[in-house]
């Protein structure tokens, strides 16, 4: 069994940045590829961001040169950094092993003045 608990979340004004961090319980963690998912309200769930076990990413086009995705196997942690956001960008962000059906709680980023 697999927990993945994240954090990071938050208000923030347009432009500015935030880490999420997502840590995963078990020994699977650096085997397994991550994602990000985001979720807003009325729209449906989009993967936002993928990073191999090997550490190979991939980006949304909506997200791409401002979002960086990266893990830390010694820690069994996947992190989602956010730069220049947007209103647009407003969401319920969950982590997830993919292909399994481990998922996060989900925290909520909000971007606005």
């Amino acid at each position: 069994q697999v927990q993945l608990v994240e954090s990071g979340g938050g208000l923030v004004q347009p432009g500015g940045s935030l880490r999420l961090s997502c840590a995963a319980s078990g020994s699977i963690f650096s085997t397994k590829n991550m994602g990000w998912y985001r979720w807003a309200p009325g729209k449906q769930r989009d993967l936002v961001a993928s990073i191999t076990s090997a550490g190979r990413t991939n980006y949304a086009d909506s997200v791409k040169g401002r979002f960086t995705i990266s893990r830390d196997n010694a820690k069994n942690t996947v992190y989602l950094q956010m730069n220049s956001l947007k209103p647009e960008d407003t969401a319920v962000y969950y982590c997830n092993m993919l292909t399994t059906n481990y998922w996060g709680q989900g925290t909520q980023v909000t971007v606005s003045s």
